[in-house]
């Protein structure tokens, strides 16, 4: 998990053996690893910083049929080239969601 503010003696006994990333340098390092896929569930901020970084290989995005006036950007709005995804899977759900897959193009 990441996080500048959870100390380690908050965490929740039972969930094996966890991590707390401090930084997006701890996430590149441990992307390095053998280990498996690394996931972000709900931080766009997250999410921005690691893109930013070059590290997103895929985005895999539910779309809800709701429009909010106002909240956050899950895309950085850096100033740098453009980013290129490709589609690799798509789905429409019958209460209107959809699930769009897209690799970076590297």
């Amino acid at each position: 998990m990441v996080s500048t503010t959870l100390r380690q003696d908050s965490l929740v006994n039972g969930w094996g053996t966890l991590t707390i990333l401090r930084s997006v340098d701890d996430v590149a390092a441990l992307k390095e690893t053998d280990g498996g896929a690394i996931f972000i569930h709900g931080s766009a901020e997250l999410a921005r910083s690691l893109s930013d970084a070059g590290l997103i290989d895929r985005y895999n995005v539910l779309v809800f049929p709701v429009l909010l006036g106002a909240g956050k950007n899950v895309f950085s709005r850096a100033d740098r080239e453009q980013q290129k995804l490709v589609l690799r899977d798509s789905a429409a759900y019958s209460n209107g969601v959809v699930k769009v897959v897209y690799e970076v193009a590297q």
